[in-house]
């Protein structure tokens, strides 16, 4: 897993205003940090947008990445036409993000100044108590981390604003790159069954990979943040992952290789 030039503690650099460039610009980021750890190949896990930029890295470097890991992918599928009769957020939800749809996710926490982790604590007070069991004080320290984070200049909000159409689709969504990554490239799919983001991605995968490997395991009960909802669960699907990339070297595919398939939706399911 890799952190996202951008957010967090990680440096703001300035990003290009076009997509294909700031992709671009995080992507040559992570092989940058490979060639400074000297490390030739390895498991890449990306969640949310960093399983779009996990699978560009894979796109450009197909010989540095042995097994890739998406935990509950952002910017796969195609904004579909009717997306707001598929969206499974409220309305009220929906009218609020036409709103302030120009501006970054979370300008609101900058723009309430000293008060932006006292806005944090009241408006996903969920996340601090999802954090209990591991961080004395969550309650009072989550917020502060949040605030601390992204009151500062938003580099990788404003490069993630510059990805999207609309805040759940992608400008360039990876379903047209896809089948251009390594057919011997095994990839493990993780999701919330609770999430917002589009759930196709396996299927996506499956249907223009269909001679590669492909695994994907819903987790029952977990949101977008999978890890943290489901942590005892989404850390077991992440060692089997590991486990296959290590007794599973890469070895050419025969598209007469077969995988063995869920048979609702054509998927390599683990269970």
């Amino acid at each position: 897993m890799f952190c996202k030039t951008g957010f967090g503690r990680s440096s703001r650099p300035k990003f290009a205003s076009d997509a294909e460039k700031v992709e671009a610009q995080w992507v040559e980021s992570l092989e940058q940090w490979r060639r400074e750890v000297k490390v030739d190949e390895f498991i890449l896990l990306g969640h949310s947008l960093g399983g779009y930029i996990a699978t560009a890295y894979a796109l450009k470097y197909p010989d540095r990445v042995r097994h890739l890991i998406l935990a509950d992918p952002w910017g796969f599928a195609e904004k579909p036409s009717n997306v707001h009769e598929k969206s499974q957020m409220p309305l009220w939800v929906r009218a609020i993000a036409t709103v302030v749809q120009p501006l970054n996710p979370l300008w609101a926490v900058r723009a309430a100044g000293p008060a932006g982790k006292w806005l944090v604590s009241k408006t996903r007070p969920d996340i601090s108590r999802k954090y209990l069991s591991y961080v004395p004080d969550a309650e009072t320290v989550v917020p502060e981390y949040i605030y601390q984070c992204n009151s500062q200049t938003p580099s990788g909000e404003s490069a993630f604003h510059t990805l999207m159409q609309g805040f759940g689709w992608a400008k360039h969504p990876m379903v047209k790159r896809v089948s251009r990554l390594d057919a011997r490239l095994p990839i493990t799919v993780l999701y919330g069954s609770r999430s917002w983001v589009d759930n196709s991605t396996g299927q996506l995968l499956e249907e223009n990979r269909p001679a590669s490997p492909t695994y994907v395991q819903v987790i029952n009960g977990a949101g977008h943040h999978v890890y943290l909802d489901k942590p005892e669960q989404f850390n077991k699907f992440v060692l089997e992952a590991c486990a296959r990339a290590d007794k599973e070297p890469r070895q050419k595919i025969s598209p007469k290789t077969e995988s063995k398939k869920d048979t609702e939706n054509g998927v390599t399911t683990l269970s």
